[in-house]
């Protein structure tokens, strides 16, 4: 698996999307965590959204960012709870030509040390689509903290070994 890994840290375009029913740009203390630390990581904020957690406007926004040859990674926070409210994984899934089992896996193995059983509830999720990254995460500000720093700022970490999801994300021309 070395063949994974690169010497230097390689910077991504990544783009945030909040889903709430309740929270505006002022008081989005999740998509605002995620932003200023994917910036501190060395990588690039190209978009950064909140819409409301709706099935049909997630796929929107997210078709537009695969779509795009500028971002090469999506950091969703919200909706991928248990109640009616959460579509976060409905309206994802759908969308990925691969699905990175490991990432919802790892992500409740992670947060049972924090909420124990109830992290079964977590619908965490991951995958591919055009070559690139999704990891949609919940919408609280410690499981934003805890998938970024615990899962996914190693894995978009060119250097970081035995392997990373750097070398399988799209190429950015220019």
């Amino acid at each position: 698996m070395g063949h994974c890994t690169n010497t230097q840290f390689v910077p991504l375009n990544i783009a945030v999307l909040t889903l709430s029913d309740s929270r505006d740009f002022s008081r989005d203390t999740s998509g605002q965590f995620l932003e200023d630390n994917l910036i501190e990581a060395g990588h690039t904020l190209v978009d950064r959204k909140l819409i409301k957690d709706d099935k049909y406007e997630i796929r929107s926004v997210l078709s537009q960012w695969i779509a795009s040859e500028e971002v090469q990674v999506i950091i969703t926070t919200g909706g991928t709870g248990f109640t009616v409210r959460d579509n976060t994984p409905e309206a994802v899934k759908p969308l990925f030509d691969r699905e990175i089992e490991g990432f919802g896996e790892l992500f409740r193995h992670v947060t049972y040390t924090e909420l124990g059983t109830s992290t079964v509830q977590s619908r965490a999720l991951g995958g591919f689509a055009n070559q690139t990254a999704i990891f949609c995460l919940p919408g609280s500000t410690g499981a934003c903290r805890t998938g970024w720093t615990k899962i996914i700022k190693e894995q978009l970490d060119a250097t970081h070994r035995p392997c990373n999801f750097v070398m399988h994300v799209k190429k950015i021309s220019g």
